[in-house]
């Protein structure tokens, strides 16, 4: 099977990374199709807040998609177009384009641009342009012979906000790239310090003003030690937050390298999940889960809907309740002291994922739903 990967979507990301490369370790031959048009979700949310009016963003759309035909031009035979993610706008052309050639259509849809605008606080703002959003996502579903989310929570959403028909949707898991993600040897500490890391782009459902919480309420432990690292739109208020209370237990570090993160990680005695209270968080899971598992490094997390039947608590990882530093702040208390409990968390989390979150075995996942829709197709 030849798959034509399709869209402005980002290179850099490791959920494209993840699924391009599970595809061709299942056998699949993937010629990519892309031309970059997005600097990230922020440049999206500006687009989506006013900047879409300015001409400056269509020209920019202009040239972006102009060079796309060109390359999709050499792109040859094909069996299915895949859209990558984020593709909200490039699904429109990809349809046009797969209608030509007569081929299906999937679209790795994996997050509601909806719903990252309505967590964003941006509806109230801007309520035509939220509106014109729903719309768009609404239209957009219709398109593809198949829609690609990685929870059953998620489809459902998808039905009842545009009612799209669950039927069309397939289940791929987030999973981690564990090219980059493993495993790190490093000297032995030498002292009591117990580090917690959480890293990633301050975004509601991460909660981090929880972490903020957890940390004041852990100030009276002083080998514990908070590690943020990354950039986003909620860290001035986390900042700020921590600030108010004049927490000396928390670095605020910026973007590194992933080299860089990952000896952070390898360094870190605990990893940190999502805590937040959006509804996001009930939909879809999060890198950082899986990342730790393949790391082998104990992880807490806030206990959702969306996480997998298979994880269990104190077995491959500590859940806590989301929204609630004090329980987010007695799992850190008690995993510090249980030693036992975190080599289980890092043993036993680190086998599953290798069982069923790694590149192989999402890329199998992935390979499997497209076979069926080419096969339906002929």
């Amino acid at each position: 099977m030849r798959i034509c990967y399709f869209g402005t979507y980002r290179t850099e990301y490791s959920r494209n990374q993840i699924m391009i490369e599970g595809l061709r370790r299942a056998g699949i031959e993937v010629i990519e199709c892309q031309q970059s048009l997005w600097q990230g979700w922020e440049d999206r949310v500006k687009t989506a807040s006013g900047g879409w009016m300015r001409p400056a963003f269509w020209w920019r759309v202009l040239q972006a998609y102009r060079s796309l035909l060109g390359k999709y031009r050499k792109v040859g035979h094909y069996d299915v177009m895949v859209v990558g993610f984020p593709g909200h706008y490039d699904v429109f052309l990809a349809r046009w384009l797969s209608w030509l050639r007569g081929k299906p259509l999937v679209w790795d849809v994996l997050v509601s641009l909806f719903l990252i605008y309505q967590e964003r606080g941006l509806q109230e703002k801007h309520p035509l342009t939220a509106q014109m959003i729903r719309w768009l996502e609404m239209l957009a579903c219709r398109l593809p012979n198949m829609l690609i989310l990685d929870t059953d929570q998620f489809i459902h959403y998808f039905a009842e906000i545009h009612g799209a028909d669950p039927e069309r949707f397939r289940c791929v898991q987030i999973g981690a790239d564990e090219r980059y993600f493993q495993p790190l040897d490093i000297s032995p500490k030498t002292d009591d310090s117990f580090k917690v890391i959480y890293y990633g782009t301050y975004i509601p459902n991460h909660g981090v003003e929880f972490i903020i919480e957890a940390a004041h309420l852990l100030a009276g432990e002083p080998c514990i030690h908070f590690d943020l690292i990354g950039d986003g739109p909620e860290k001035p208020k986390a900042i700020a937050l921590a600030e108010q209370y004049g927490l000396q237990n928390i670095s605020f570090i910026d973007w590194m390298r992933r080299d860089e993160l990952t000896q952070q990680i390898a360094h870190a005695d605990l990893v940190l999940g999502a805590f937040g209270e959006s509804r996001q968080l009930n939909l879809t899971n999060n890198n950082k889960i899986y990342e730790g598992f393949a790391m082998r490094k104990p992880v807490i997390s806030a206990r959702t809907p969306a996480l997998p039947a298979l994880l269990e608590h104190g077995v491959h990882l500590y859940l806590c309740e989301r929204g609630d530093p004090v329980s987010l702040a007695e799992g850190i208390q008690h995993l510090k002291t249980d030693t036992e409990m975190r080599q289980r968390l890092s043993e036993q989390g680190y086998r599953i994922f290798y069982e069923y979150f790694d590149i192989t075995h999402i890329g199998q996942a992935f390979a499997s739903h497209l076979e069926t829709l080419r096969n339906n197709d002929q």
